[in-house]
């Protein structure tokens, strides 16, 4: 007779990156509700896992807390957005459409790094978040910046500089406006500044 148990093979398991990654994301909506104070346990659980294998990829709950600050840090879902906005769209859609991308993205970062700072985590020197923001943060910027010049591609005649430089600028007044603390203007009056000036046209009440 023979023994099914013996001859059948064991899934592959993840690997050391992908079991982190898959960690991370489990711990970065906890780490909004619960900060630093979010134990390994509830992590552990919400991830599906025992909380040993959480230190199999982790050296200590340190490390955990500075990758998913690294994570949050990253453009790769907020240039994901912006690729997928239609090219055949109006201009000023693709922008407004783009900016609201952008601003989900600064708030997942704020919420995480307020969140983490409050409760009194402070990254260590060396730490992946702040490679990110060291010389990865320009690289960051870049790909964001190069994916905003994208959407203004099918303009570029239209425009008064190349789509690079304006992508630049439009970000510049962007990023600028979202930090504001004091409400800020609506995304698509942004646009329209953005494209049109500030001055208004003939028979536009001030």
């Amino acid at each position: 007779m023979t023994s099914t148990g013996r001859n059948r093979r064991r899934a592959p398991g993840m690997s050391p990156e992908e079991r982190r990654e898959m960690i991370v994301k489990a711990a970065l909506p906890l780490l909004g509700e619960y900060g630093a104070a979010v134990t390994t346990s509830r992590i552990a659980r919400a991830a599906g896992i025992g909380e040993a294998t959480i230190f199999r990829v982790f050296t200590d709950k340190e490390e955990l807390l500075d990758a998913c600050m690294a994570e949050a840090l990253r453009p790769d879902h907020a240039v994901r957005e912006l690729a997928s906005i239609p090219l055949d769209q109006p201009l000023p859609d693709r922008l407004v459409e783009a900016a609201e991308a952008l601003r989900a993205h600064l708030e997942r970062m704020g919420s995480v790094a307020t969140a983490l700072h409050a409760s009194g985590h402070r990254r260590r020197a060396g730490s992946p978040d702040q490679q990110v923001r060291g010389m990865g943060r320009a690289e960051s910027l870049a790909s964001i910046r190069s994916a905003v010049g994208e959407l203004l591609e099918p303009d570029r005649e239209s425009l008064r500089l190349p789509p690079e430089q304006i992508a630049g600028v439009f970000l510049g007044l962007l990023f600028t406006q979202l930090r504001e603390e004091e409400p800020g203007l609506a995304v698509h009056t942004v646009v329209e500044v953005f494209l049109h000036g500030a001055l208004g046209g003939p028979g536009e009440s001030s």
